[in-house]
């Protein structure tokens, strides 16, 4: 069984992504999903009240054009979105466009994920995920949806797939959450293999991988265990370094096993993986 009603977020603000983006978007929907959706939230820039503003910079006019441009940009995404998933043998399910302030932007993108059961958000190009795109899509979908989302890094030279998955295993609430989310993704892969990082951070269950595995195992789900030993470095360099090695297409990881301002101020997993993703990302709360 495979995810039925994914939403793929398409990003206009405050540059919009390129058709490549939206490419791999659409692939990784279609390597969990046979239908698909996708929302684009523009920017509706308030105009300032300074009459002495417009009076000298025609602020009005500078504000008028920047909400027509990110008008086009909705649309010009929504066609882009729609010709690809024509051309990939999906169906198409809803195009949702929305122009609004930009404090609101977060809130109605929340909002629509509850609806669907899977939210897909693709990174703009770049050597790392800008702290913008953490926070301002990813972060507030992950904590305000209540649905898992996939992260998908720009271009990485090879095509989506999620045959290989790696799961980061820390035995908290939140990996077991991701993982009960996931099931969809790990039934159908070819090769899972459930990571456990010790040495980095204090573990206090007593339960095994192997444990694990065979609760997984009743679930459909073929599995090994892989306990890897963080010796002086930090999780994210061993989780991108093992991932690597591994040849990983997908991770699965619960967000935020700390909370989450701790975690802002002490970083982790969750956000080394989120800035730097090395492959997609899937993550739940």
């Amino acid at each position: 069984m495979s995810f039925r009603d994914p939403l793929v977020v398409l990003r206009p603000y405050p540059a919009p992504i390129p058709d490549t983006t939206v490419v791999q978007a659409v692939e990784m929907a279609a390597a969990v999903a046979s239908r698909v959706s996708a929302i684009a939230c523009g920017i509706s820039p308030k105009v300032p009240r300074s009459i002495f503003g417009d009076a000298v910079f025609d602020v009005s006019g500078l504000v008028g054009e920047e909400k027509q441009k990110s008008a086009l940009d909705v649309r010009r995404l929504l066609s882009t979105f729609s010709d690809v998933v024509k051309r990939k043998g999906l169906l198409l399910g809803e195009q949702i466009s929305d122009m609004r302030p930009s404090e609101e932007v977060q809130d109605v993108l929340s909002d629509h994920a509850r609806l669907y059961d899977l939210t897909i958000v693709p990174m703009p190009e770049g050597e790392a995920v800008s702290q913008f795109d953490a926070q301002w899509y990813v972060e507030e979908i992950v904590f305000g949806s209540g649905r898992p989302t996939i992260v998908v890094p720009a271009a990485s030279g090879r095509s989506v797939a999620v045959d290989t998955v790696a799961v980061a295993w820390d035995k908290s609430r939140t990996a077991a959450r991701a993982i009960a989310d996931a099931m969809p993704v790990l039934r159908a892969a070819k090769r899972v293999v459930l990571l456990t990082v010790i040495g980095e951070k204090e573990i206090v269950s007593e339960r095994s991988g192997d444990e694990f595995v065979r609760h997984l195992a009743l679930q459909g789900v073929s599995a090994m265990a892989r306990q890897v030993d963080a010796g002086d470095r930090m999780i994210g360099e061993v989780l991108r370094q093992e991932v690597a090695a591994l040849g990983c297409d997908l991770i699965v990881m619960g967000a935020y096993g700390r909370s989450r301002i701790r975690e802002f101020i002490l970083g982790g997993a969750t956000k080394a993986m989120l800035t730097q993703p090395p492959t997609a990302l899937f993550m739940s709360h």
